[in-house]
């Protein structure tokens, strides 16, 4: 009994660890460049309230857990005007694929985020960023991804990278996260 008490006081020290950190997580994205992630890390990445419902399973109380990881793939990759994936973004959606199948049937949706630089008109790179995020979820459909899973938006280029020019090539891109925003398509 008393090893529980110490477990369980261990495991909510390290949830409310997590939870200052959580608005700072929530707006920076990990941009992945061009390294090819674990299957593991994306997994605990985007579903990290899953060791939380573990706990719960297994007797414990979970206290909180840390904020759903965005992840970039990487800057620079896309052509200017193109949405065709270069094989590093494929290398890195192969991982994204393998951590999510079997996960349909969840209310979790997963979010795919097309981004553009602000090089063309705003009619067109919101078309181009739509094509983008398109092109992604269709990769990962193919893959064996659940459709109902995966959500594919647009932003065009309205939302830079964090201290870079709005023209910079590092704009294009396409962003993973969970998907917080309900009736989105």
């Amino acid at each position: 009994m008393k090893c529980n008490s110490i477990l369980m006081a261990l495991l909510t020290s390290a949830c409310l660890a997590a939870l200052p950190a959580r608005a700072a997580d929530e707006a920076a994205a990990v941009d992945l460049k061009d390294a090819v992630p674990q299957v593991k890390d994306i997994q605990d990445g985007l579903f990290p309230d899953d060791e939380c419902e573990q706990l719960k399973a297994a007797g414990f109380k979970c206290m909180g857990f840390k904020a759903a990881q965005r992840y970039s793939l990487p800057a620079a990759t896309f052509k200017a005007g193109s949405a065709d994936l270069p094989d590093s973004v494929k290398r890195q959606l192969d991982v994204f694929a393998e951590a999510l199948k079997g996960r349909s049937g969840t209310s979790q949706k997963v979010r795919l985020e097309g981004h553009t630089d602000a090089s063309g008109s705003a009619t067109g790179n919101q078309e181009l960023s739509q094509r983008r995020a398109e092109a992604a979820r269709q990769y990962l459909v193919d893959k064996g991804v659940s459709p109902d899973l995966l959500t594919a938006v647009g932003v065009g280029s309205s939302q830079p990278k964090p201290g870079l020019s709005p023209q910079a090539p590092e704009n294009r891109r396409v962003e993973i996260s969970r998907d917080s925003q309900p009736g989105a398509r």
